[in-house]
């Protein structure tokens, strides 16, 4: 049984499975192979199975080759947040928090009425 240490993708069991179908790519037959056995004998979810037999399927077939590209380097599986401000403008801010006493605006000070 192949060990978590010898996959040819390192982490490959935190990886989330769109990051997955891009590294799977650059693996040869061989190696597709050990991580369908190594995922058939751990976590075995079906769509990660069936995404990479599908890969296997096709280098089989010689409808795809495998791509050039290191499969152990850094990727970035998921999109970094946008540096922008708050959509919230001061206007939109609340400007009384304090709750009405009784339900009634008359009777919470520092609360004006409408």
């Amino acid at each position: 049984m192949t060990e978590r240490s010898e996959l040819p993708i390192p982490d490959y069991d935190h990886l989330p499975e769109n990051g997955l179908a891009n590294r799977i790519r650059t693996l040869d037959t061989d190696q597709i192979d050990v991580l369908l056995d190594y995922e058939r004998a751990h976590a075995n979810r079906l769509q990660v199975v069936m995404l990479i037999e599908q890969r296997r399927d096709a280098l089989r077939s010689g409808e795809a080759q495998p791509t050039p590209g290191d499969p152990a380097g850094t990727q970035f599986e998921t999109p970094s947040t946008p540096d922008r401000g708050s959509p919230v403008e001061d206007r939109d801010q609340q400007q009384y928090n304090q709750p009405l006493r009784h339900g009634v605006a008359e009777q919470t000070p520092n609360r004006p009425t409408r």
